[in-house]
């Protein structure tokens, strides 16, 4: 049996271990975020919301995820 690798990312500045091939997809479904409020940052670059199922997290990724508040 394959043993499942695990790395570790930063999610808003607090670690969190994943399995080897998580996506940034896997990540929103897992944290409950609603897409349609927020901006996803992945090292420091905002990165197009039609990509996350295809992009891969590696070791030491940073996540920054921002809502948006309305207001006035």
């Amino acid at each position: 049996m394959k043993k499942i690798k695990k790395i570790e990312i930063k999610v808003n500045g607090k670690f969190k271990s994943v399995t080897e091939n998580y996506k940034i997809s896997n990540l929103v479904k897992d944290l409950k975020i609603p897409l349609k409020k927020v901006a996803i940052e992945l090292n420091q670059e905002i990165i197009d919301k039609k990509k996350i199922s295809k992009i891969i997290l590696k070791k030491e990724d940073k996540i920054e995820i921002v809502h948006f508040i309305g207001g006035g």
